[in-house]
């Protein structure tokens, strides 16, 4: 691909995009462009990686695969959703038992390595599937839905009632207020 041919693809809607997705990903990494050009001994440099989310240059299949390596996410997860589908608060766990302001159940991922198999790695693979799902990579922290809550209440096998009781005797949960 020539290089006015590369600027022309990524002064296209889509390619600004791709550009969005990629900003995006990086800060939900918490890194800065810098940062990537560091820790991935100048494989990707921080302007050239800066043209990619401006959407002033095309990136290659490959570089992206390589891209999406380094920052630990499938690489479709790299590409713009084309609907998108907001978050609804109302989907979210009323842990008050209060009609009005409703709660999420935030879990702590960095905890999940500390639960015993089979339930630890059950439970891992499925938060993975919402994380992919959400497109959230923040690795840190997830906040889990009434839908969400069922599942995992299979998974950890207990009712839907005591889910998220088990996921605090696990050390997994944080409570935080959602506003409506």
């Amino acid at each position: 691909m020539g290089d006015s041919e590369e600027l022309n693809e990524a002064a296209s809607p889509y390619g600004r995009r791709v550009g969005e997705r990629l900003r995006a990903i990086r800060r939900q990494k918490r890194l800065s462009l810098q940062d990537v050009e560091a820790n991935s001994d100048q494989e990707f440099k921080a302007s050239v990686l800066g043209a990619y989310e401006r959407g002033e240059r095309a990136i290659s299949v490959p570089r992206l695969e390589r891209l999406a390596r380094y920052y630990s996410v499938p690489v479709d997860q790299l590409l713009p959703r084309s609907t998108a589908t907001p978050s609804d608060p109302a989907d979210l766990v009323d842990l008050t038992g209060r009609t009005g302001r409703r709660n999420g159940v935030t879990l702590d991922l960095t905890q999940l390595d500390a639960i015993a198999r089979p339930e630890g790695e059950m439970l891992g693979r499925y938060l993975v599937m919402i994380q992919v799902q959400r497109q959230d990579f923040n690795g840190r922290v997830l906040t889990i839905r009434q839908d969400d809550l069922r599942a995992v209440a299979c998974i950890l096998g207990v009712e839907i009632e005591a889910a998220v009781d088990r996921l605090a005797d696990l050390g997994l949960t944080r409570v935080t207020p959602v506003p409506n």
